[in-house]
């Protein structure tokens, strides 16, 4: 596994993280979220031995990353923002040379190659320059190199910027069959993907630890828990008599012909809501239950006069 403990990070009077601690086993993925500037990709840098933290330890399969780098860093694939490059390489000569720096020579390296520029739709592309490819493109072949070893650990910092929306789903779907035997560490702010992947989640704010959870339960967190969305087939006036129902904390509107609406503590609003809608002959073309927002929470536990 991976094991942090009391990881400091510190540029002169600067402290970027704060004692952090956490451990990751095989099969979990994990969402590592904040804002930024909150300490993410100095974190993820730590984990893979490009920078040495000021103070705590970091262990990567029993390995420790600062007393010996070089066997914790054959363990991991690391695609860090922004994908850097060789840019006058063709891919294929690219992936090859990546292989080649991280051991695999003759069939095993040909087998590794092929698998990996099919898993993430690179073959037709192996013969460009680097360069000359879009960013979609540029991010796949930034996942082949981090993949092409086979790595026990996997070290994402935003895997799908820039991707189509298919390109998104194919690479979720792959981490998803990746993530059954390695350990995926997943930086994002795209919490959508969070809610799709990640069977945890940490988030850090100014350097620390405020969240440790599964998406549900960080949901669950959120104002809009077992809220009630109601969408009328027209424009409606219906915010006074919503209001006016016994549970209800809250009405906000939408827009003309959407609300939201917020259950006091304890309160189960589906049942008065639908014998309204009865008595008042709405006609409404949606209406659901609330599960909570990630991006509620993520705000309320990030936000600049957070404690």
């Amino acid at each position: 596994m991976i094991e942090l403990q009391e990881l400091q990070k510190s540029y002169g009077a600067l402290q970027a993280v704060r004692g952090i601690s956490f451990q990751v086993r095989p099969g979990e993925v994990l969402g590592f979220l904040g804002p930024n500037g909150a300490g993410k990709s100095t974190t993820m840098r730590m984990i893979t031995g490009y920078i040495e933290p000021t103070a705590g330890e970091i262990s990567v399969m029993d390995h420790d990353v600062v007393a010996n780098p070089l066997k914790a860093q054959a363990l991991i694939g690391y695609l860090p923002e922004g994908a850097p490059l060789y840019g006058e390489m063709t891919v294929s000569a690219f992936l090859k040379f990546v292989g080649a720096v991280r051991g695999l020579k003759g069939q095993e390296l040909e087998q590794r190659f092929n698998q990996v520029t099919s898993q993430v739709s690179l073959r037709k592309v192996l013969q460009q320059p680097i360069e000359t490819l879009s960013k979609g493109y540029k991010r796949r072949v930034g996942l082949a190199q981090a993949l092409i070893h086979d790595p026990q650990v996997l070290i994402l910092d935003e895997p799908t910027d820039g991707l189509d929306p298919n390109q998104k789903h194919d690479v979720r779907e792959l981490i998803q069959n990746l993530s059954k035997d390695k350990i995926v560490i997943i930086s994002t702010h795209i919490l959508e993907e969070v809610e799709a992947l990640c069977s945890r989640v940490v988030i850090i704010a100014k350097g620390q630890i405020v969240a440790d959870s599964t998406p549900a339960e960080l949901a669950e967190q959120s104002r809009y828990h077992k809220s009630l969305f109601i969408r009328f087939s027209e424009e409606a006036a219906a915010l006074d008599k919503l209001g006016q129902l016994e549970g209800v904390m809250e009405v906000e509107r939408v827009d003309d012909k959407s609300f939201i609406l917020l259950p006091e503590p304890g309160a189960s609003l589906l049942h008065p809501v639908n014998s309204l809608i009865q008595d008042e002959h709405w006609d409404v073309e949606e209406l659901h239950i609330e599960r909570g927002r990630l991006d509620d929470v993520f705000r309320r536990l990030t936000k600049e006069d957070a404690a």
